[in-house]
Formats: C-alpha cells, sequence, structure tokens
C-alpha cells in the first residue's frame, strides 16, 4: 500500500490505520474511504508520472490505486484478469447530431481489440480485483457479499484466482446466466466459492451476511460496507473518462466530461467518479470544474430521486419494487448519502426510467445496430431527451453514458426485448 495514507470516515472524517480490516465507522455508521498521500505522489511520480498508458487494465493507474503494480511489495498481493481499460465508444444519437453534443459509451461488458476486458463481463471487476487484492495485502482469507448477481460472480472469479475464501449470498431470482455461474464455481472450486440463495432482495441477502458469515471470521465486502476497496477500483472508470487518448495523448493532457449518466443502484461509481476527479485536481492535471453527474434509477425503486425531489440530506427507506434492471432495486444503502452530496455539488440530477422505457431502447437499438445494452445501461440512453429537455445536457457537451455489464448475463429475461436473439 506504497501511497496509502489512512482510512478515513466520509461524514465525520474520523481517521484510521490504512491496514484496519473494517467495515462502516463505529462512530456514526457511514462508509469509510481510502485516502491516498497525494503529496508524496506527487513528489516521487510527478503530476501523472504513475500513469502507464502502456498497460491494458485499471492497474494503469499505479501508485493513484491502494496497491501499485509497480511496487515490488504490492504487485505481490494484486491480483489481475485484465480488468478496466475499456472503452468510451462513440454513439450516434438523433438528440447528438440536433443539439450538438458529442455522446460516447463507456461499454464494461464486451471485449474491444486493444482495449482490455472484464473477465465476468460487468464494471464489478473493477471493484472486486481491488477487494480480493487489498484482503491478501491484509491477509485476509474469508469474504461475503450480499449481491443481486454481477458483485458475486465478480467476487467468484478474483476469489478462485486470489486463492481465497467467498460466500456470496443472492436471491434465487438472480439472472440465470450470474446463478448458474456461481453456482458452477461452488461445485469446482468448493474450497473457494460458497453459494447461498435467500429469498428476497438484496437487503435479505445483506442480514444474512452481517447474522451469519461476519461472527465467522468473514468480511463483509457489500456495497459501502468494506473500507473504501471496491471505491477504489469503481474510481477507474472516471480516471478512464479523463485520461489523455487520440489527439489529448501526446500533451498527456487530462480531460474531464461535461456529464456523467450513470445507472445507480448502491452508487459506488458515483462515489468512486468522484474521488478520481478531486485527486486529479490535488495533482493539478483537471481544474475545480466538475461532470454533471446524473443518476438514473428504475421507477420501480428510485431512494435518490426521491430525497432528490424532496430536499433530503439522506434517503426514505422504502419497500424495493420489481424490475428488470435488477442491479437498480437497491432500495436503501447507507453510502446514498454520499451520492446526493456529490450530485447536488456537481449541479446533477437523478431520474427514474421505467421498464417499458429501458425494454424499448434494448429492442430498438438492437435491432438499430445490433448494440447489446445492459437492462442498467439501457436505462441511462432512455433518460437523454428529459435530459436534452431539462438543460442538463447542452450543445458542446461530452456525455458519456455507462453500460455496465453484458446483455449476455440477463439472458432469458432480456430475450424477448432482443427479438432474435444476440
Amino acid at each position: 500500500m506504497r501511497y496509502v495514507s489512512h482510512l478515513a470516515c466520509t461524514i465525520c472524517r474520523t481517521t484510521f490505520s490504512a491496514e484496519t480490516p473494517m467495515n462502516l465507522c463505529p462512530h456514526d455508521g457511514r462508509p469509510i474511504q481510502v485516502m491516498m498521500d497525494l503529496d508524496r505522489l506527487k513528489a516521487e511520480c510527478g503530476r501523472d508520472g504513475w500513469w502507464n498508458p502502456a498497460r491494458r487494465d485499471l492497474w494503469r493507474f499505479g501508485g493513484l490505486l491502494p496497491l501499485d503494480i509497480n511496487d515490488a511489495a504490492d504487485s505481490r498481493s494484486i491480483v489481475t484478469l485484465g480488468e478496466g481499460c475499456t472503452p468510451s465508444l462513440a454513439y450516434a444519437h438523433p438528440l447528438s447530431d440536433r443539439v450538438g453534443f458529442r455522446l460516447e459509451v463507456k461499454d464494461e461488458g464486451r471485449h474491444h481489440r486493444g482495449f482490455g476486458a472484464n473477465p465476468t463481463l460487468s464494471f464489478k471487476d473493477r471493484g472486486m480485483a481491488l477487494t480480493v487484492s487489498m484482503a491478501r495485502a491484509l491477509g485476509l482469507g474469508r469474504l461475503a457479499v450480499p449481491t443481486q448477481g454481477n458483485a458475486g460472480d465478480a467476487l467468484a472469479e478474483y476469489a478462485v484466482a486470489g486463492k481465497i475464501e467467498a460466500a456470496i449470498v443472492m436471491s434465487p431470482a438472480t439472472d440465470l446466466p450470474v446463478l448458474g455461474k456461481v453456482a458452477a464455481y461452488a461445485q469446482l472450486y468448493p474450497q473457494n466459492v460458497h453459494l447461498e440463495l435467500v429469498a428476497g432482495t438484496i437487503i435479505d441477502c445483506g442480514r444474512r451476511v452481517q447474522e451469519w458469515y461476519v461472527p465467522r471470521g468473514y468480511l463483509s465486502v457489500a456495497t459501502f460496507q468494506e473500507p473504501g476497496w471496491r471505491t477504489e477500483g469503481k474510481k477507474t472508470l472516471g480516471l478512464e473518462m479523463a485520461e489523455p487518448c487520440g489527439d489529448r495523448l501526446a500533451q498527456r493532457h487530462w480531460q474531464l466530461p461535461d456529464v456523467i449518466v450513470y445507472p445507480t443502484g448502491g452508487g459506488t461509481g458515483v462515489v468512486g467518479m468522484a474521488k478520481a476527479f478531486d485527486e486529479l485536481e490535488a495533482l493539478g492535471l483537471v481544474g475545480p470544474e466538475r461532470p454533471r453527474m446524473i443518476c438514473v434509477q428504475s421507477a420501480a425503486t428510485d431512494p435518490i430521486v426521491r430525497a432528490m425531489a424532496e430536499g433530503q440530506a439522506d434517503i426514505t427507506p422504502r419497500p424495493p419494487g420489481t424490475t428488470i434492471a435488477t442491479g437498480l432495486n437497491v432500495a436503501q444503502n447507507v453510502g446514498h448519502i454520499n451520492v446526493l452530496r456529490i450530485l447536488r455539488q456537481t449541479g446533477g440530477l437523478a431520474l427514474a426510467v421505467s421498464d417499458e422505457a429501458i425494454r424499448t431502447v434494448i429492442h430498438d437499438q438492437w435491432q438499430e445496430r445490433r448494440f447489446a445494452w445492459s437492462p442498467e445501461g439501457a436505462a441511462t440512453l432512455a433518460a437523454i431527451p428529459e435530459l436534452v429537455d431539462r438543460g442538463f445536457i447542452r450543445p458542446g457537451n461530452r456525455v458519456v453514458l455507462v453500460n455496465t455489464a453484458s446483455a449476455e448475463k440477463y439472458l432469458p429475461a432480456l430475450r424477448t426485448s432482443l427479438d432474435g436473439g444476440l
């Protein structure tokens, strides 16, 4: 942990040792964040000497991550399967042509030649690569996660690669490709992967993790429950959106998007990207301006949308609904308070879209251009007209949508929407 300074509560700012394998802050029950020694990083590596664009994975960001792959001691703990370094693809849209903005899709669910690739075809690999690597660095051998699906798939993959134990607690209603793969891993690698099915939602699964697995020596790595490790993995999304490319590469010119449209369940990615941008500013690579952060939720479960509309600092939990976008079906999370703060600080917005709108995007985009959206990613494209109408997307803007996973992971639920198959 070459350039890690300490851990800190995101709300009360109490500090803790960087080597403390903790969950929430004991003082206020809020999420913990990894704090980097940016002064030392800049003094030893310069403004961006820690960045290695030749690498085709998220570890290209070296010393700006809790484990620096260029450091001999850190590198012994790192488990990497090629995750991250995904492309932002130019994406034509009638409104982008009419209004005059550039639309890009950060595509996390497919392999693209010349780029890295998330091994389980989901952005969850970023967080779990960091989590398993940090667990190894601290000598932890047992992790547990409650999951809607993709986080469990990712933890199972990295637990096997990292030779640690992982308990995956998920609903029996999880999308079949994910459920089947985790079940297969539990059969093939019983020393590494334990699968338990718990009826209900991720909230019920989280309760099971706390009541059964944590007392038995497992560290919970639920969203925002671990000490900022998954956030550090997700911050690489923001670093990749900002890093020099194309005609900016020769000048090593870092540049943030104007708008980021992010499908938001727990919201780790929102917090991670905001942290990335703050760190880039501290290193002198970008200015104080920030992208307008847009959180898109399902109309069936929209706690952040309601809290924003009501002017609340934190969400008011209600029972979750039912949605095809299972990753958005998060009715409450201890980290939502930080997501709301970031939305307000960046002049952003939270909005909800219906399952009907999501299915329409999936069907139409597959028929028109053979682009397979995940349900969560499709929600971001469905939000574009409202964002334009309300002035959150403007002429000249660079707008990045995040397509969080492969559509294949949601079959057979998406088969009728795709109308012809992948």
